[in-house]
């Protein structure tokens, strides 16, 4: 029927109509990110039982979530540069989890090191980690079409305000 209803808490004085509908579908985006912590890095459950494993273990994972969303953008620009492909956040975090241990080796030798394992793992990155091509439009793309038809919907959605 070409319209969307929103319910929120946030009141006008907060966000405007606009705002909500620029916001709204970066939402699924933070659903993914929990989820990736919780499913792929196993954030919610720790199988350690004393304490000294149990912050080694919870500083990797913090680790390797820090590694994960600060190379994310660069690889999802590059991907989308030369690809026009999205990155799946579930599937960097798979990649990057691959190569744990070898980033800590890396770690251990030098700075020179880390930078060109991380220079390795985001080029192979950028081959393993874009979202499967399908027929549905993405929420990337359906953001972008929402951006450019706003002016419309933003009029109407006002005049049923009022």
């Amino acid at each position: 029927m070409a319209w969307n209803l929103f319910v929120t808490k946030v009141p006008e004085t907060i966000w405007q109509t606009a705002t909500v509908l620029k916001v709204y579908p970066i939402r699924w985006q933070v659903e993914l990110i929990f989820q990736s912590w919780k499913s792929y890095l196993h954030v919610a459950s720790l199988k350690t039982t004393t304490e000294a494993p149990t912050w080694c273990d919870l500083y990797g994972r913090m680790l390797l979530i820090l590694l994960n969303y600060a190379l994310c953008p660069p690889i999802r620009a590059a991907l989308w540069a030369k690809q026009h492909r999205e990155v799946s956040v579930l599937k960097l975090v798979r990649h990057f989890q691959a190569f744990a241990e070898r980033w800590m080796q890396a770690m251990l030798q030098s700075a020179f090191e880390v930078r060109r394992f991380l220079q390795q793992v985001c080029a192979t990155a950028e081959r393993l980690v874009a979202k499967a091509l399908r027929k549905r439009r993405t929420t990337a793309q359906r953001l972008r079409e929402s951006l450019q038809n706003q002016g419309a919907t933003i009029g109407f959605m006002e005049a049923v305000n009022v």
